[in-house]
């Protein structure tokens, strides 16, 4: 348990008229918020609930900014950046936490906007790159990134790419008949991009897990593994948008799910060659879930990280390829490249000695492991029929570390 606490400076402040934002006193010496198998305690005086509730202009976000500056927010911005230092956790997980801090102060259900602004001041009072977009009542929130981000919007400011963090609330824009006005409303200190990548998932409680049954068949033998996993997770990453693969295929298990599965399967393929031990993980990962396309499952293209995939009754081809190529990363760590034709994405592993036809990347050869079922049984090596003549590029390619 993470305990972080501050002395908070106790300031006074103006009432303003309802034009612009105004404070009034909020009820949290003590703020504990909950966040994923952790307690952060946040230890404050008197801080200052600032509200608003003026059109969405220029000079009212810049009061607001300045209003919650005087407010006894300072200790709670310490806390979060001491949080981030001791913890390092990435940018996504770090902005759930902002989400629930926010949530804290200024319900989003109560007042959208305001609950927006707090979202918007926390993450660049933390040292991110955060700006505002405005249209009549529609506030628009970004954050600079440089990664490829396909189903959010995105624009350029100062040469820099902004993707839009609450798109999501919105539903749809229609950008060509809502013309949006930038705030310019900036913060003093350095500030810096907002990164999509997964590198760690939260340390959630043992209580947090629940067991699922997987089972398929290998060489005539069934075999049957409880995986635990957390349904948290798809709460976590329910926004989480259509981006590069490499982000989704490099995401890591949580540590229960990691425990439950990645032990059994060593087990089950510790006698087995490299070659049969790939072609085991690829068959699991072909026949142990449910196919279905995102538009039948979800109604819109969506990535899943290999633990969502597990997670879920159903999954299509790129969420099956994302989890085989973690677990082949996992157990053997070969090279490997993903294959993205205009409407599947396979994976080809590098053995030491190609099977089947190969797919030659780099100069090297490479063997195709399908890990999403056929209308045919397809071997390692065996280029589904459908695809034989279909063009395809190398989305991602991965090279183990010497």
């Amino acid at each position: 348990m993470t305990c972080v606490k501050y002395i908070g400076l106790l300031l006074m402040l103006l009432i303003t008229s309802n034009r612009v934002a105004h404070a009034q006193p909020h009820n949290s010496n003590d703020l504990h918020i909950a966040f994923y198998g952790d307690t952060i305690n946040i230890a404050g005086t008197n801080v200052q609930s600032v509200t608003f509730t003026s059109p969405l202009t220029e000079e009212a976000i810049t009061h607001f900014r300045t209003q919650m500056d005087a407010a006894g927010y300072e200790g709670v911005v310490t806390s979060l950046q001491q949080y981030k230092q001791q913890h390092q956790p990435d940018d996504w997980l770090f902005y759930q936490l902002i989400r629930r801090v926010a949530q804290h102060f200024s319900p989003k259900v109560n007042n959208y906007q305001q609950y927006t602004l707090y979202k918007w001041y926390l993450l660049a009072r933390t040292g991110y790159d955060a700006v505002l977009n405005v249209a009549g009542n529609q506030l628009l929130f970004y954050v600079q990134c440089n990664e490829n981000i396909y189903d959010i919007p995105s624009h350029t400011r100062n040469g820099k790419q902004y993707v839009c963090l609450n798109y999501h609330d919105y539903g749809s824009i229609d950008f060509t008949k809502t013309r949006f006005t930038p705030i310019n409303s900036t913060f003093p200190q350095p500030l810096h991009g907002f990164s999509y990548k997964l590198t760690q998932m939260p340390q959630f409680s043992t209580a947090d897990y629940s067991e699922k049954e997987l089972r398929f068949n290998y060489k005539n033998e069934q075999y049957t593994f409880r995986v635990k996993l957390n349904t948290r997770v798809q709460n976590i990453f329910t926004n989480y948008p259509v981006a590069d693969y490499k982000l989704y295929f490099t995401a890591p298990l949580s540590a229960g799910t990691y425990q439950s599965l990645i032990p059994q399967l060593r087990a089950n393929t510790h006698q087995m060659s490299v070659r049969e031990g790939v072609d085991y993980l690829m068959r699991f990962t072909r026949y142990a879930f449910l196919y279905k396309p995102d538009g039948e499952h979800f109604g819109h293209e969506k990535r899943m990280l290999p633990e969502q995939t597990l997670l879920s009754d159903a999954s299509d081809c790129e969420d099956r390829a994302a989890l085989f190529f973690y677990l082949v990363k996992e157990l053997y760590n070969l090279p490997m490249i993903v294959l993205a034709y205009p409407d599947h994405v396979s994976i080809a592993v590098k053995f030491d000695k190609p099977i089947g036809t190969p797919i030659l990347y780099n100069g090297e050869k490479y063997s195709l492991c399908d890990p999403t079922p056929q209308k045919d049984d397809m071997p390692i090596g065996k280029l589904p029929r459908a695809f034989k003549e279909t063009p395809y590029e190398v989305a991602f390619a991965y090279q183990p570390k010497q």
